[in-house]
């Protein structure tokens, strides 16, 4: 009788043991990459995980190889953290086979039931939203024609924080809301020729819409992420998880229809003074006119939403990153001060075209992306059909998450990697150098399309700082970084700033 209740007992931990068991043995049975023991029913390796999930992740590859096959819930997972394995599946064999995205629910509502440039899976639709960001929105020429824009908006941030220390000396600033509100502006006046946050601005009801569905989706992120990899847990307390997201989905698209609307009724035709600084969505409309089945309203608004809120969250982590690093690093500042000094002087504002001549602030940002990349975790990939990396087989199906992180920390790959020092990149240009070693933006088909006009409000947003204002950081700061598919600051950077003397010669007007 005492045995059998001993078995009773212990049968749930012989369970586990004997699937634990079994799926190691069919994973090597069938030449999949190495997985950790154990997998444990329902979860698989979920058990692996804790915030921030790029770090675990970390351990996780560093104890078990640089290409694992986790169980995450229901789903598949191919787990790759070195260069050449990244290569291996965003280049050369296997780039299509990995162009597609999974099904999870950000996809569904957020990217119009995965038709969006993000979430949409390889194919004639995708390939035409990529070149129309490539071309119409993202070009080289179209980013010059709005350049007036970014100069603008980098001149109104330099002007009212001089203000504020004027009319507060030694007041103790955030950084991260005078980064958010210049990103937000570039974006929103390049995409729809309106501002939403500062003094003296009409938009202030659209600006509160928009904090709204940004605190909401984030609310919401965890219950996703949940249902995406044990969909069980609808009947455990996530049943919600859809409502809100179809919520947030109203908003976001009610916002979008809202701004097709008001520029559809402000266009005026053949305008010849308007051809050439068109805003993104006046693009789009008069793409409309000519291609009306394709450029519907629904793709329109797909496109700029994945614009305005990528763009603007990622660019202001890296700048509220970057001015961390600078402020715990005073004599790195004070020498990217100096080369800004040196080339522009004391006359006028730093441009657009001076930052292409500023190695030494480009080396800053860059070594701010190789530390805290603000996607640390690539977006998710879906392999289409089997394929092999590493040796190994990888089924259709299984979804690929690339560890940037893991790869911009590798100490193999980057001596000393914890440290921040710019001039390890002395000598490459960053990209094409460097290859699968440092790729911020993702790599391949789905690269990041915007990568251009992130490094362009980056450096013009971080170098107008850097030459207007002396800083000075207040008590330690906190560089522990956020969850989530981006990796912000956990607590906001506060700072004091004091206006150089010469800044006067050129905030006292804008900029022509």
């Amino acid at each position: 009788m005492e045995n059998l209740w001993l078995l009773y007992y212990l049968s749930p931990i012989i369970l586990v043991a004997l699937y634990s068991t079994s799926f190691h043995i069919l994973n090597k049975l069938k030449k999949l990459p190495p997985s950790p023991f154990p997998a444990l029913p329902f979860i698989g390796h979920i058990y692996l995980l804790r915030k921030p999930f790029h770090r675990s992740l970390s351990e996780v590859s560093r104890r078990h190889g640089p290409a694992l096959f986790l169980r995450l819930g229901t789903r598949p997972v191919l787990l790759i953290s070195s260069p050449s394995l990244a290569e291996e599946c965003l280049s050369k064999k296997n780039d299509i086979i990995f162009a597609n995205r999974p099904d999870l629910l950000n996809g569904r509502y957020f990217g119009y039931n995965y038709t969006s440039l993000s979430w949409s899976s390889y194919g004639d639709h995708w390939r035409n939203l990529r070149r129309i960001s490539s071309l119409q929105l993202l070009s080289t020429q179209r980013l010059h024609t709005l350049s007036h824009v970014r100069a603008d908006e980098a001149f109104n941030m330099a002007r009212k924080l001089y203000r504020v220390t004027e009319d507060e000396p030694g007041k103790v600033l955030e950084v991260k809301s005078a980064v958010f509100e210049f990103t937000f502006n570039v974006l929103t006046r390049m995409i729809t020729g309106k501002r939403y946050y500062g003094k003296n601005v009409e938009s202030s009801k659209e600006a509160q819409i928009l904090e709204e569905i940004a605190a909401e989706t984030s609310e919401v992120a965890f219950e996703t992420n949940v249902v995406d990899f044990l969909p069980l847990m609808r009947w455990f307390g996530f049943g919600d998880v859809e409502k809100k997201l179809i919520s947030i989905h109203e908003k976001r698209d009610m916002f979008m229809q809202n701004v097709i609307e008001d520029n559809r009724g402000l266009m005026i035709k053949n305008d010849d003074d308007r051809v050439n600084k068109k805003t993104m969505v006046e693009v789009l409309l008069d793409l409309q006119r000519s291609q009306p089945q394709y450029y519907t309203d629904e793709t329109i608004k797909n496109l700029l939403l994945v614009l305005l809120q990528g763009g603007s969250s990622t660019s202001t982590i890296a700048l509220e990153w970057a001015f961390s690093l600078l402020l715990e690093n005073p004599e790195t500042l004070k020498k990217a001060q100096a080369e800004i000094d040196r080339h522009v002087g004391h006359s006028r504002l730093i441009a657009e075209s001076d930052v292409a001549e500023l190695p030494y602030l480009r080396h800053v940002i860059l070594e701010t992306l190789r530390l805290h990349p603000p996607v640390s975790i690539l977006m998710p990939h879906l392999s289409s059909c089997d394929c092999v990396v590493g040796g190994y087989r990888v089924p259709a199906g299984t979804l690929l998450l690339v560890n940037l992180w893991e790869i911009h920390h590798n100490p193999k790959l980057w001596p000393d990697p914890e440290a921040f020092r710019p001039e390890r990149f002395e000598g490459f240009d960053g990209k094409k150098d460097l290859g699968f070693k440092f790729f911020p933006f993702g790599s391949g088909r789905r690269a990041c399309p915007g990568e251009n006009l992130a490094m362009l409000n980056i450096g013009l947003g971080l170098g107008s700082l850097i030459q207007c204002f002396d800083w000075e950081k207040v008590g330690e700061i906190d560089m522990r970084e956020g969850a989530g598919t981006t990796t912000p600051k956990v607590q906001p950077l506060t700072a004091k700033c004091i206006p150089r003397p010469f800044i006067l010669n050129f905030l006292s007007s804008p900029p022509s």
